[in-house]
């Protein structure tokens, strides 16, 4: 079975991948070679979630705006 493509996959679908990523990575039994591979496909499932997070926070942004409520975001690690 080959893995799907990280760019068609849903926000959920790869938080689950990462965090099986970060499973088999941490156990350290991993070749090398695998671990750099998965290494790679975590950085890249890290950098999409990034994106959607983000695509969904310029559409909140977009709602907000189109009813005349404040705009801007807070990070939640500040909160």
């Amino acid at each position: 079975m080959t893995e799907k493509p990280v760019a068609d996959m849903t926000f959920e679908e790869a938080m689950a991948a990462l965090e099986a990523v970060v499973t088999a990575l941490e156990k350290g039994d991993v070749p090398l070679d695998a671990s750099i591979a998965l290494y790679e496909r975590g950085s890249a499932l890290k950098a999409h979630c990034a994106q959607k997070l983000k695509d969904a926070e310029d559409k909140v942004e977009m709602i907000r705006a189109a009813e005349g409520r404040a705009t801007g975001t807070v990070p939640a690690e500040g909160l």
